[in-house]
């Protein structure tokens, strides 16, 4: 129901409040792009600050374009005039586009490593395939799309070919990974990150059946009829419907022809048939419909729990539901009753962390647990489902909580780090994991260590960085007040279009 926002994300950065919370809307664009590219920083579990294997990142310095490591040193020098694309940060291909012309919409590419060496020559243009999710985190496939002869195929990054060069056209299934929608002579299909064709190019139109699924797909056919098919291509819904929607169940769909009706594909029979109105999910027995742009609650056998009262309701967890009330959230049970009242800006549920998050304010927020008690307030500027811990700004302090809302000192949760910021008399330092002073407190303001064991300092109102050994990489210098995130690799920032720039 509330989309995760700027304030608030699983990443290593720290947030600008004061920039954040004066363009929120604004810059929306903006912070998909910064999120997407902190996305590419996580490493995986078996990576720690002592160990991490060789990545590379885009940088951007005066107006030209190179290529840095995860330690900040130059591995090409920014001397492009275009993007040096990394598909996979691991990996040593970058990959750039020129001859650009805007009028013809045409440009080349090429692929090359860290030596300037051209890669994958057999081909016309190869090209990274760009994706994100519902949180607009962004990545790129981890196969290559290229073009021989005016046809596409996929190759590897290790420039094995996949498929051959025979189709009209090849793209990501947004929010899915690994699946790519193909299309020859003009109709659509889908193979797989191996090449595999899952779905033969037949249909007129092929749609996810909800956003990071890729079991079953809608498939349309050129009467603009619609279908359900599986993974394997096997029919589980007649290509004969209008319209098809997911309802959050496994064996019950909405299916549309004169009206919304909800179909059980165990037993090929309608269960419901909701006549004028429109079925949003079901959870159990209880149906959230919409009646004339107002939600309720129905069983599935046609009874009415809930009254058509809210602008929008989503199931949360138990028996309790997320209801909307003009502009505020509030929480509601299957009868109807009001548990929490509608004086919240936005609310969500988190099922792995079993916490209910609800926003009182542009800067405070309240976090309750699965009894609906409220056990935090405060600025929350990190909930990490993977560690399993809340930080929060809170009583002039941030603080670190886990799930059960135990107070945690941060090197239980961050382990893998050798400095922690600490505060004392409103000045930041940082310690060991023994408590012991490594940075004295100088700083107006600091970050936790990111990924790759830099931190960053502020001073006089500039930041600069420091390394996982408390050594200076920048003086505080670098004024990022226009910025979103606070994120350094050596002496380069993170800037707000998501490149690292140098001073």
């Amino acid at each position: 129901m509330a989309s995760n926002r700027g304030k608030r994300y699983d990443g290593n950065a720290k947030l600008n409040y004061k920039r954040v919370f004066g363009v929120l809307i604004a810059l929306i664009l903006i912070i998909i792009v910064i999120v997407s590219f902190v996305k590419l920083f996580k490493h995986d579990k078996k990576d720690n600050i002592e160990d991490i294997q060789k990545r590379y990142f885009s940088a951007y310095e005066n107006g030209k374009w190179g290529i840095i490591d995860q330690t900040g040193n130059i591995v090409i020098s920014t001397s492009y005039d275009e993007m040096l694309v990394v598909p996979n940060t691991k990996k040593d291909i970058f990959i750039y586009a020129y001859d650009i012309d805007e009028t013809t919409e045409t440009y080349k590419t090429k692929a090359i490593n860290a030596k300037k060496e051209s890669l994958f020559l057999d081909y016309d243009k190869v090209e990274a395939i760009e994706n994100y999710d519902v949180k607009q985190n962004f990545w790129y496939e981890d196969v290559l799309r290229v073009q021989k002869e005016g046809k596409y195929g996929l190759i590897n990054l290790d420039g094995q070919q996949l498929t051959n060069c025979e189709y009209d056209s090849i793209n990501s299934l947004k929010t899915v990974e690994g699946n790519f929608i193909v299309t020859k002579d003009g109709k659509c299909g889908i193979c797989n990150n191996k090449g595999q064709v899952i779905i033969n190019p037949e249909y007129k139109e092929i749609k996810l059946l909800k956003d990071g699924y890729k079991n079953q797909y809608i498939v349309i056919d050129e009467n603009n009829n619609w279908g359900l098919v599986d993974i394997a291509g096997a029919s589980i819904i007649e290509t004969k419907y209008k319209e098809i929607k997911y309802i959050d169940s496994s064996e019950l769909f909405a299916v549309y022809d004169d009206s919304w009706k909800i179909l059980n594909t165990g037993t090929k029979e309608i269960t419901l048939d909701m006549g004028d109105k429109n079925v949003k999910t079901v959870k159990g027995d209880n149906v959230i419909v919409n009646s004339n742009s107002k939600y309720g609650i129905m069983t599935l056998t046609g009874d009415q729990k809930v009254d058509y009262l809210y602008d929008d309701l989503e199931y949360a967890f138990s028996i309790y539901y997320i209801a909307k009330k003009g502009n505020n959230y509030g929480i509601i049970n299957v009868n109807g009753e009001e548990i929490l009242p509608f004086e919240y800006l936005s609310m969500y549920y988190i099922n792995e962390g079993a916490v209910l998050v609800a926003d009182k304010s542009q800067t405070e927020t309240a976090i309750f647990d699965s009894n609906l008690t409220q056990k935090l307030l405060g600025v929350v500027s990190e909930i990490n489902i993977e560690k399993g811990y809340i930080k929060i700004y809170t009583e002039n302090e941030y603080k670190y909580y886990n799930f059960k809302f135990v107070e945690k000192n941060v090197s239980e949760l961050l382990t893998e780090n050798t400095l922690f910021l600490s505060k004392k008399d409103d000045k930041y330092g940082y310690v060991n994991k023994q408590g012991d002073i490594v940075i004295d407190y100088i700083y107006d303001d600091g970050t936790e260590q990111n990924t790759y064991g830099f931190a960053a300092v502020k001073q006089n109102g500039l930041w600069g960085s420091i390394d996982k050994i408390g050594k200076i990489i920048l003086e505080p210098s670098v004024n990022l007040d226009s910025s979103i995130y606070t994120y350094f690799i050596g002496a380069w920032h993170l800037s707000d279009d998501g490149l690292y720039y140098i001073k």
